[in-house]
């Protein structure tokens, strides 16, 4: 099917203290990122509807090879702008409607739409028990959206319509930069995109996720946790939440081959770039040189002391898995070899921790 996207980017911007448009976290505007977003996904026909200071906003939409189109009733609210736009979207089979205020969706969520969508009914992403944006219509409405009275707004209207809520893993489809305040929370969530937030990284592993390997995520993710602010208490600067969410996700692809390369290939097709690096070497991570650990190898430990969700020691579970293969030596050489890695890294944090894991993890607080 294809796919059309209308940015609105037509009003006053009032509340921000700046022209949303055109202000740029990370050094992109705010349409260039919406522009970004649809051509990552392969939308194929994009449209920026501008009013408010028309120029700048027209100029930026030519400067990136985006068609803009002028509503002159842009005080009226942000139906008309949608209205503008329509008349249009001559080619399509459903398109997107985006406030460019909501700039960091990822795309991997307009793809899951894209997948959803049937040609007949509205689809909306959802982000736990929240609708955000944008929704994707279907172009049969085209014609009741120009002849609706308006009333309500967009959201009226849809609420008329067949619908349905597609889970995505994405808060990005919530947050919108209403306020300074917005913006500075969409800023620091820019820098952090690669790494995610734990509440999308729960959600992603109950979306792709066996329930019995939530669980173990859970489990590895809260044994992680505890090392880390251990370690973190000693001296160490690591990434809580890299920590965590790598952790959570490190058998996102349990149950294929070379399960820990097709689970990073896997994230790092979904923007988690960050975590894939981390779960491409959870299997087995050599004691680094330095004798510094990273967050690297704080999961590759936390995953030998888990279980399914059960702590124990890396010596008894290793030796499970000896048994497992008493027969087959070339399987129990890379056994042995994991293993003394493994106890390696036990003994880096427990000579930084000055204290048994044993004793780190009893203290840990219940989650």
């Amino acid at each position: 099917m294809r796919f059309g996207a209308i940015i609105l980017a037509a009003g006053y911007s009032s509340r921000v203290g700046g022209f949303k448009p055109l202000m740029e976290p990370g050094g992109h505007s705010l349409i260039a990122r919406c522009a970004q977003l649809f051509r990552r996904a392969h939308v194929a026909d994009m449209y920026v509807v501008s009013g408010h200071r028309r120029e700048e906003v027209e100029a930026e939409a030519a400067r990136l090879g985006i068609p803009s189109i002028h509503n002159p009733h842009y005080d009226l609210g942000m139906y008309s702008s949608v209205c503008a736009a329509l008349p249009h979207l001559t080619q399509v089979d459903g398109f997107y409607i985006l406030p460019v205020d909501i700039p960091l969706v990822r795309p991997a969520t307009i793809g899951a739409l894209s997948a959803a969508f049937d040609g007949q009914t509205v689809i909306h992403p959802r982000f736990g028990d929240l609708r955000g944006h944008p929704p994707l219509i279907p172009a049969h409405l085209i014609p009741g959206l120009l002849a609706y009275d308006g009333k309500g707004g967009l959201k009226s209207f849809l609420q008329q319509q067949h619908s349905r809520d597609v889970a995505v893993w994405d808060r990005g489809i919530l947050l919108d930069a209403d306020t300074p305040a917005d913006f500075a929370v969409l800023t620091r969530r820019l820098q952090r995109l690669a790494i995610g937030e734990p509440a999308e990284a729960l959600a992603l592993a109950r979306l792709v996720m066996p329930e019995k390997g939530v669980a173990h995520g859970v489990a590895v993710a809260r044994v992680a946790s505890a090392l880390g602010r251990e370690l973190n208490r000693h001296g160490y600067l690591l990434d809580m939440d890299l920590l965590h969410n790598a952790a959570l996700l490190h058998d996102v692809a349990k149950g294929r081959p070379q399960h820990e390369v097709r689970g990073a290939e896997l994230l790092a097709d979904l923007g988690l770039e960050k975590l894939a690096e981390i779960v491409a070497a959870h299997r087995d991570a050599p004691p680094p040189d330095s004798g510094r650990l990273t967050e690297k190898e704080v999961v590759c430990l936390a995953d030998k002391l888990v279980r399914g969700t059960l702590r124990m020691s890396v010596h008894r579970r290793f030796a499970e898995k000896l048994e497992l293969y008493a027969e087959a030596s070339e399987a129990r050489r890379a056994i042995r070899g994991r293993l003394a890695n493994a106890l390696a890294l036990e003994s880096l944090v427990e000579k930084a921790a000055g204290q048994s894991i044993e004793e780190i993890l009893d203290a840990a607080p219940p989650s």
